[in-house]
Parts: C-alpha cells; sequence; structure tokens
C-alpha cells in the first residue's frame, strides 16, 4: 500500500496556524514507508532498530488533534470529503492513510493517528479558509 507521502506536500500553504508545519507530517511518513519497506523476517537487528517506532510521534499527533479539534465545531453528522482544494487534498491523504492501516505492520499505531490527525486538520483548513463542508445524506431507496 503506498503512503500519502507526497499529498501533504501539496498543503504547505494551507492555514495551519502560527507554529505548525506539516514537514513534520511528512518526515513520519517518509518513516513509516521506511518502516514497512523492512522485512522483519530478515532484516539485520541494527536496521530493526532504525526503522522502528517510539510512543513519541503517537503523542505528538495526539497533541495536535486535540489542539486542533478544540478550535472546531462539534461533529453532527459525517461529512463528505469537501472544504475547498487543500481540505479535500487532506481528506485523500486520511483515506490512503486509513487503506494504509490495513497491512498490519508495527507502525500501526502511528498510522491511526496519523489519519485521524488529517481528518481534524483538513477540518480546521475548510474552517480557515470559509469553505463549508459537505454534510452526507444517506440516498433515498
Amino acid at each position: 500500500t503506498r503512503l500519502p507521502l507526497k499529498y501533504p506536500g501539496l498543503q504547505r500553504d494551507a492555514p495551519l496556524g502560527s507554529g505548525h508545519d506539516i514537514k513534520p507530517v511528512q518526515c513520519m511518513l517518509q518513516d513509516v514507508g521506511s518502516n514497512i519497506a523492512t522485512p522483519l523476517s530478515s532484516a539485520r537487528e541494527a536496521h530493526l532498530k532504525r526503522t522502528s517506532f517510539s510512543e513519541k510521534p503517537v503523542l505528538e499527533l495526539e497533541q495536535w488533534i486535540d489542539s486542533y479539534s478544540e478550535q472546531l465545531p462539534p461533529l453532527r453528522a459525517f461529512i463528505l470529503p469537501s472544504g475547498g482544494k487543500s481540505s479535500a487534498a487532506l481528506h485523500f491523504s486520511r483515506a490512503v492513510c486509513r487503506r494504509a492501516e490495513r497491512c498490519g505492520f508495527t507502525a500501526f499505531p502511528l498510522v491511526s493517528r496519523l489519519s485521524d490527525y488529517l481528518f481534524v486538520l483538513a477540518r480546521y483548513t475548510a474552517m480557515k479558509e470559509g469553505k463549508e463542508e459537505k454534510i452526507y445524506v444517506k440516498p433515498g431507496p
């Protein structure tokens, strides 16, 4: 499964707020790619150690999620990927992360939180850009 490494790069102009940059997320994605590409059965111990994960990036993502979530209106319905180009691209990256979660690799906790982060960031970006989020409405019979 390909990870959304290039897509957050499209969001460098997204209104993320002062002191926040998408570059750390891109670095996390690069690390996840290395982790996935490292075969557990045949890699040397040093290589396995170099591509393993600590809890630190997961905790960092959780802090970012909380910070952005506090500034958003509560979700009362499912939303569709929308909210302008930046928001839609972040939603796309999130969907790719969700696909990657099914691979069952050791970076799963990070990818899971990353997809949550991208969802919140997409909503925040839409809000800051004054774009409307489209609400999901179940089609009739």
